[in-house]
């Protein structure tokens, strides 16, 4: 019997293998789409520590936690949506980068504003100092 001396993907460590992704990502991926990444990254690691905080500490405040874990997921998902249209492997017609960044800064700005809605900023308005027969002075 003779031994193969090809060398397959499954015979390489996970090393060089993982030194092979790292370098042709960095050959062949734009500045933008790193920069979305490392964002993405960020994100990620955000929400896995709110999660690991809520199991370690509870989540006294839920809704608290709720919609800032949400936020973080919209986030996410909005940062990926982005992305792919930015990539110029991507065909999405005629849209430009500034036209997919606007939609991105308007789907978050409503993102937020669905989240402070859940967090019940009602607190806030009870602040405001009533007159006596319970109309705010404002």
């Amino acid at each position: 019997m003779t031994k193969k001396t090809m060398k397959t993907s499954g015979n390489q460590p996970v090393g060089s293998i993982l030194g092979d992704l790292c370098t042709k990502y960095d050959k062949t991926t734009s500045k933008k789409i790193k920069l979305i990444d490392g964002f993405l990254v960020y994100v990620l690691a955000t929400g896995l520590l709110q999660f690991i905080y809520c199991l370690l500490v509870g989540s006294f405040p839920f809704n608290s936690f709720l919609a800032g874990f949400v936020c973080t997921v919209g986030v996410f998902v909005l940062a990926v949506s982005l992305r792919m249209q930015i990539n110029p492997e991507n065909n999405f017609g005629d849209r430009t980068e500034q036209r997919a960044f606007a939609d991105y800064l308007l789907c978050n700005i409503i993102l937020f504003l669905v989240v402070f809605n859940f967090m019940e900023l009602k607190v806030l308005l009870n602040t405001i100092p009533k007159t006596l027969d319970g109309k705010s002075e404002c």
